[in-house]
């Protein structure tokens, strides 16, 4: 059996949902990822049966040509902003090969969104046969593009469980003795990240003396790093790369992202499944699956500085056994999807 990805920017997540296809289906994997203006310098390791391809080599008809000649049972696109892509993948629904395209997009009623919705269920047979979602805001959207129920599958995205069920074995037995007074958040300093909402909000509970002996930490890099380092009650570290960061994820008690805009969050599953009790903002596409308010976490209204202080108030006020059940809550919530199973739902097509 041949797969074939078009993706764009490859990433270390995708890895294990690959090795899925190897493992169990005893798949052939050709993977065609874009090698320039990339986000990130992230370079994909060697993994049996699959195969890696620079998206430069390839001018549209070779692209095709080489496509057609591989000739594969399924293909996956991220996406439609790729029109060599989009060329390729036209020729080969030709034969009925199912093609796949992942959304992790979500309905913003924008006017790009709206016209879209009008034309391109007219047009999507041509070049895909089904939509692969990351959750319940991806699926609202591919429904109004046009996709049937039946035409639909879910679970796109996951994080790399073994490697964070392994940071929470690791460090719950310490949290059961002494849990962490500490906040964290991980991500660019950037404004679409909301990372100075979060600062904002946690400068005005120190000076209103409510955070106790609760601290915050923000790990990272980008255009907002002066502006952040005027608060002088927040910790501030420079960018780590992942095995640098799983060590420390046990230093801290509660994960907050404070997006202003955020279409999924794999951070969130990465960090549920560490065990990490989570506050983030309603906008994120992955908090109905990984934050149950209440019960692991909280969520509050985007851009909301007083919303945010309220929930992180709520967090300081908790007790050590409470924030410790969030932990465990939150751990069990991160188990709902697995490499294994997004690389089943994706396989499922076939069967």
């Amino acid at each position: 059996m041949k797969i074939l990805y078009l993706y764009s920017e490859i990433m270390g997540y995708q890895m294990p949902i690959l090795k899925q296809y190897v493992e169990k289906y005893n798949a052939e994997v050709h993977v065609i990822h874009w090698d320039h203006k990339k986000l990130t310098p992230y370079v994909p390791p060697i993994i049996e049966n699959v195969l890696f391809y620079s998206r430069s080599k390839y001018n549209t008809k070779e692209l095709v040509k080489f496509v057609s000649k591989l000739n594969p049972d399924i293909i996956y696109i991220s996406g439609w902003m790729d029109k060599s892509y989009l060329a390729a993948v036209f020729q080969i629904r030709k034969r009925g090969i199912p093609v796949v395209t992942m959304f992790d997009d979500i309905w913003f009623k924008t006017l790009r969104q709206k016209i879209a919705s009008l034309f391109f269920p007219y047009i999507k047979k041509y070049f895909f046969s089904h939509a692969w979602v990351a959750g319940p805001y991806q699926y609202e959207y591919a429904k109004r593009l046009g996709f049937k129920n039946t035409e639909i599958i879910h679970n796109s995205l996951s994080a790399d469980l073994n490697l964070f069920n392994e940071v929470y074995e690791r460090n719950i037995n310490n949290k059961v003795k002494n849990i962490p007074h500490s906040f964290l958040y991980v991500g660019r300093f950037e404004d679409i990240k909301g990372v100075d909402i979060l600062v904002k909000a946690w400068d005005n509970l120190k000076k209103s003396e409510l955070t106790k002996d609760w601290e915050l930490t923000i790990i990272g890099n980008g255009s907002l790093k002066n502006q952040l380092s005027h608060y002088s009650s927040v910790q501030i570290l420079d960018f780590m790369q992942p095995e640098q960061l799983r060590e420390k994820i046990g230093e801290y008690g509660c994960f907050v992202l404070p997006s202003r805009k955020e279409q999924w969050s794999l951070v969130l599953h990465e960090f549920s499944a560490a065990g990490m009790p989570i506050i983030c903002s309603d906008i994120c596409g992955a908090a109905p699956y990984f934050v149950i308010p209440g019960f692991n976490g909280y969520t509050f209204r985007k851009c909301d500085v007083c919303d945010l202080q309220e929930k992180m108030l709520k967090i300081i006020n908790l007790t050590d056994q409470q924030l410790l059940d969030m932990s465990f809550n939150s751990h069990n919530i991160g188990q709902k999807i697995s490499p294994e199973i997004s690389a089943a739902s994706f396989m499922s097509i076939l069967k």
